[in-house]
């Protein structure tokens, strides 16, 4: 017999690539975390993860577990959705900042259409006051997005600080004029960073400009200039510049925004989610094992 809650430890061990991380999302101790994850491997007399003082990884039997993990987790929610008072169901129109969509939201997004397949999850992927003037005019149920510390509008889910990125400062740094790499107006972000230049009196220029986070990101990793992003979605091969090089920026919130007209049942099961899987923070590439 496999016990769910080993399972679950082991899955979220997986996904977060960090203990540390995993007992914060499964509110756990990190020891009774490593326990459930030492018993399932007794149970099946197989070794899942590797771990050093360094990294978290799967090994081959705990890359094949895993498929089977993820089904029997689903399937128990499932069960679990199946005795609801309100099952949700319908078109659910969701928008996701950019920031978020590739690295953050599939495991997401796969676990909610396979618990409710009665579900027609239709995605938007934009900036965030893009996705806010969608939602104005009646285009989406549900937006996740980033805003400004101080603004009302959307529920609170987690407060990122933003950070200066480049992959090597070094070289950047020693430019005459700061090179930035920035998304398009109307990004919040580029308001941020322009805003925090200007009162620090640094000269820039833009070198880059795109709505895609990974084409900015091969920018920056190709050493053009520098880039900025909340700090645990800096993307990898890119260093973080360490104050007081540039300009310290303001935190960003990321939040729900709700439209009056949604499903209360679906927006109320993804909000869940969301809250479970990234309340306690994002993964990053450098989180501590």
């Amino acid at each position: 017999m496999l016990d769910l809650v080993q399972l679950r430890s082991f899955l979220t061990v997986a996904q977060a690539r960090s203990f540390t991380l995993a007992a914060e999302r499964l509110q756990l101790g990190q020891s009774t975390v490593s326990q459930h994850v030492q018993r399932l491997e007794r149970d099946l007399r197989r070794r899942l993860i590797h771990r050093d003082t360094h990294s978290v990884r799967l090994t081959p039997d705990g890359e094949a577990l895993l498929p089977h993990a993820r089904q029997l987790l689903a399937l128990e929610r499932q069960a679990i959705a199946q005795f609801e008072t309100e099952t949700p169901r319908g078109t659910f129109r969701l928008g996701v900042s950019e920031d978020l969509v590739s690295a953050q939201l599939p495991g997401l997004l796969e676990d909610f259409i396979a618990d409710y397949p009665s579900v027609d999850l239709q995605l938007s992927v934009a900036l965030s006051r893009t996705l806010g003037e969608m939602q104005d005019r009646g285009e989406l149920d549900l937006v996740m997005a980033k805003r400004r510390i101080g603004d009302k509008r959307g529920d609170s889910v987690l407060r990122e600080p933003l950070v200066w990125l480049a992959s090597d400062p070094e070289a950047v740094l020693a430019k005459p004029v700061l090179p930035l790499i920035v998304f398009p107006p109307p990004s919040l972000t580029r308001v941020l960073l322009m805003e925090a230049l200007e009162r620090s009196g640094t000269a820039w220029r833009i070198v880059c400009s795109c709505p895609s986070l990974s084409g900015l990101t091969a920018a920056a990793r190709a050493g053009m200039g520098v880039l900025v992003q909340p700090r645990s979605l800096a993307p990898a091969g890119l260093r973080e510049i360490a104050q007081p090089h540039l300009p310290v920026l303001e935190d960003v919130e990321f939040v729900l925004v709700t439209s009056a007209s949604a499903n209360r049942a679906t927006v109320s099961a993804f909000s869940r989610r969301v809250r479970e899987r990234f309340g306690k923070g994002f993964v990053s590439v450098g989180n501590a094992v």
